[in-house]
């Protein structure tokens, strides 16, 4: 169940992200003149709440595993995110960053291996 509850976290965070990166698409970017209306805007103030329920599971999965492996497959979403951007916004993603994503997860199965 700590897995699911790691599992669950790290799409959050990843959900969190895309969330963001929506909200700013549609904002325009951030500066000075829009600040205010940037952090209030409805998809910002989700990923917040995304985040919040994302680290409400986090401590549930740090009372249930040790930090010394729940941390490094927490790295999964980094893998994750790259994905996110290629799938969801159509970015270019080169070689070296696919071969950095597989290197994480090769590292994660390691840390995870019994």
């Amino acid at each position: 169940m700590a897995y699911l509850m790691l599992l669950l976290n790290m799409l959050l965070l990843v959900a969190g992200q895309i969330t963001w990166k929506i909200g700013l698409q549609q904002q325009g970017g951030i500066h000075l003149g829009n600040l205010l209306q940037v952090l209030f805007s409805p998809l910002i103030l989700l990923g917040i709440v995304l985040y919040a329920i994302a680290t409400g599971l986090w401590f549930v999965v740090l009372s249930r595993l040790p930090l010394s492996l729940a941390y490094p497959l927490q790295s999964l979403a980094y893998a994750a995110g790259i994905f996110a951007a290629w799938y969801f916004f159509g970015e270019s993603v080169p070689l070296n960053r696919w071969i950095g994503a597989a290197v994480i997860v090769l590292g994660a199965v390691i840390i995870a291996a019994k």
